[in-house]
């Protein structure tokens, strides 16, 4: 298995800032204590939403796949919103036309609707409309 690697920078509420490294096998309970600890320090909202089921997709294709499913089920979203959530979640940098290359096969298979103009296409999950 890969090694996987997730740097999170963050600010509390005094200014603080924290950063925090992980890498190795990285799992959902790692990362709720990680979020604990950015709580705890007065940097998230407390929430008791359950975090996203976050699977390892072996290919960017799945990755981007299973952001979507994840972070954006019923909602509206633009390319460059998938690409910081991929660097923030993968801690790798995707460029736009990669992403919108992969947007638009996604489209293609009839699992996104793509709406707006070439100049800032807007994306949602087919099945969150019907």
């Amino acid at each position: 298995m890969p090694t996987r690697k997730v740097k999170i920078d963050f600010m509390d509420e005094q200014g603080t800032k924290h950063t925090i490294s992980i890498e190795g096998n990285i799992t959902r309970e790692k990362v709720a204590k990680v979020l604990d600890y950015v709580e705890l320090m007065g940097a998230a909202p407390k929430t008791n939403k359950p975090l996203p089921e976050i699977q390892s997709p072996k290919n960017l294709f799945e990755r981007i796949q299973n952001l979507i499913g994840s972070y954006f089920l019923d909602k509206i979203f633009v390319s460059k919103e998938i690409r910081e959530l991929y660097r923030e979640v993968y801690g790798e940098y995707i460029s736009l036309s990669t992403i919108s290359t992969y947007l638009s096969r996604l489209v293609d298979k009839g699992i996104l609707i793509r709406s707006g103009s070439s100049f800032e296409w807007k994306y949602t999950l087919k099945s969150s409309i019907a």
